[in-house]
């Protein structure tokens, strides 16, 4: 019987064509976030059991665009960019379990297949997606700085269809990125029974960052839209008001998380 490899599917007897390595596994990206108060009856009715609302709040939420290089440890990723440049947006709000506070993602679009897989290993409902953000650099001939004055944009598309635009222009240093990201993560890993009726396999996770490393963070004026689709839910969360836009350059190693509790037998 041939003994197989790989972390993840497909697993083969050398363990090569995996989709994703072994964790841990090393980001580094740029994070374009608009904070917003929506319902708090629409948030709420993302949260299954037994999470519950956030106890102050409860209706905040952030849309945020990252642009991501990542790689495993051995780092042979970042000379096959392919293998490691790629792009999401999500959307984050806060609930509660047992008495503490957690981020949870509840939507999120990338647009690799081997980030949709590290997402099912993390809890997160990542589906493939079409995004684009305004990049930084040094030189202003085509491209905005990170500092007073600069302007950038970010859209989201899936299904053929735009779902969110930004437009983010930075008018000061900020002490945070916002603060409904600013949590450990508490997301949900199920896997329906293949007989139907129900999970085979249900759990509640709680995950962070192993290390983080971050640049100054720089907070300005955000406009922010969102549209419908036949296929996407996003504009339920519809923008009541927005809090704040915000942009910072980071570094993220990711190295597992705790099991909350089981929901499964």
């Amino acid at each position: 019987m041939t003994q197989m490899k790989g972390f993840f599917f497909p697993r083969t007897a050398s363990g090569q064509a995996s989709l994703i390595p072994s964790p841990p596994w090393y980001y580094s990206g740029d994070l374009l976030t608009v904070e917003y108060r929506t319902d708090p009856a629409r948030v709420a009715e993302l949260l299954p059991a037994p999470l519950e609302p956030a106890a102050e709040d409860p209706g905040a939420v952030a849309l945020i665009w990252a642009d991501w290089q990542s790689c495993s440890a051995g780092r042979e990723e970042l000379l096959d960019p392919v293998r490691s440049q790629y792009k999401e947006c999500f959307v984050v709000v806060r609930c509660s379990y047992r008495g503490r506070t957690y981020s949870r993602c509840v939507y999120i679009w990338v647009d690799k297949d081997f980030a949709i897989a590290r997402g099912m290993h993390q809890g997160y409902p990542k589906k493939l997606g079409s995004m684009w953000q305004t990049r930084p650099h040094p030189f202003a001939h085509g491209a905005p700085q990170i500092a007073a004055g600069g302007v950038f944009g970010a859209t989201l598309a899936a299904g053929d269809r735009r779902l969110a635009e930004a437009v983010l222009t930075l008018r000061e240093e900020s002490e945070t990125n916002g603060f409904v990201n600013a949590h450990p993560m508490a997301h949900h890993r199920v896997y329906p029974d293949i007989a139907g009726g129900g999970d085979a396999y249900a759990e509640l996770i709680e995950s962070g960052g192993a290390e983080f490393a971050g640049g100054q963070a720089w907070r300005g004026d955000v406009e922010v839209r969102l549209f419908d689709s036949p296929t996407e839910e996003l504009s339920r969360l519809t923008v009541e008001e927005v809090i704040g836009g915000y942009y910072r350059q980071v570094g993220v190693v990711w190295n597992g998380g705790t099991s909350l509790e089981r929901l499964t037998d």
